[in-house]
């Protein structure tokens, strides 16, 4: 081994050791520091990045909260604090029973018709859905008709059932509402009452499985007449068409504002 090898290694041995004795005595240095500023800190100060975790904040929970709350006061501005015009002439008709339970996407309509029990069930998610729907507005109003009725309006699946107290079975009619008119697309019918018209997961699994009739445009021409002339006179006509989406648009808002309070209140907790 050459001496300027072995002077080498030896001095960076010594090197190693010298700094292993300075670190050694470095973190002893700061034990010691960190020990004493812990006797000296006051609880309070410690146990403030404990509760500020506890409440579940986070950096961006403010910034949403914001935006929510910017949201929720565009909604409440141009939601309609009364009753709609279109509602209290439609309530005053007293022809359809109006159910709407708040919190949930689908709302029923029902009425009698001599000994007929008329049921109508349509959702609001259609209005979602269709979102890439040309909406025929200019500045905030809605087209019209010659008549007065609104113009355009977003497609909305809507099933009726029609069931008899003299009698069993249910006849069943799934429709799209569009443009003022109910667009028939099959009709049904079922020898139990309770399978056609029972909104239970029971029964959807044993309509599932059940013949549900021809597509209505296949049928004769004079049949799909004397359809259309039938449900005519149960009130499935025309007025009750373009109710049924300004109804949807209406509850679609109402629920979105509750939606926003109910978001916007949990990330605050």
């Amino acid at each position: 081994m050459s001496a300027f090898r072995s002077v080498r290694q030896i001095a960076a041995s010594s090197s190693r050791v010298s700094a292993r004795t300075t670190v050694a005595s470095s973190c002893r240095s700061r034990l010691l520091l960190t020990a004493a500023t812990r006797l000296a800190t006051p609880a309070s100060t410690r146990a403030f990045s404990v509760s500020a975790r506890a409440l579940g904040e986070a950096a961006s929970d403010v910034a949403l909260s914001q935006k929510l709350q910017e949201e929720l006061k565009y909604e409440k501005e141009t939601a309609v604090e009364q009753e709609p015009e279109f509602l209290t002439t439609f309530k005053s008709q007293n022809i359809w029973k109006i159910e709407d339970a708040s919190g949930n996407d689908e709302v029923t309509l029902t009425r009698k018709f001599g000994n007929e029990t008329i049921r109508l069930v349509f959702s609001i998610a259609d209005i979602q859905a269709n979102e890439a729907y040309d909406e025929q507005e200019e500045d905030g109003e809605t087209e019209e008709t010659e008549g007065g009725l609104p113009g355009p309006s977003y497609p909305i699946r809507c099933s009726f059932s029609i069931s008899k107290s003299t009698g069993p079975g249910a006849l069943n009619i799934d429709t799209m509402c569009q443009d003022g008119g109910f667009i028939v697309d099959n009709l049904s019918f079922y020898s139990d009452a309770k399978v056609g018209t029972e909104l239970s997961a029971e029964m959807d699994w044993k309509r599932r499985g059940l013949y549900i009739g021809p597509q209505f445009d296949t049928l004769d021409v004079a049949v799909q007449e004397s359809f259309e002339q039938f449900l005519q006179e149960r009130g499935i006509n025309e007025n009750l068409a373009f109710f049924i989406p300004e109804y949807a648009e209406y509850k679609e808002q109402k629920e979105y504002i509750k939606w926003l309070e109910n978001v916007k209140q949990f990330i605050e907790l």
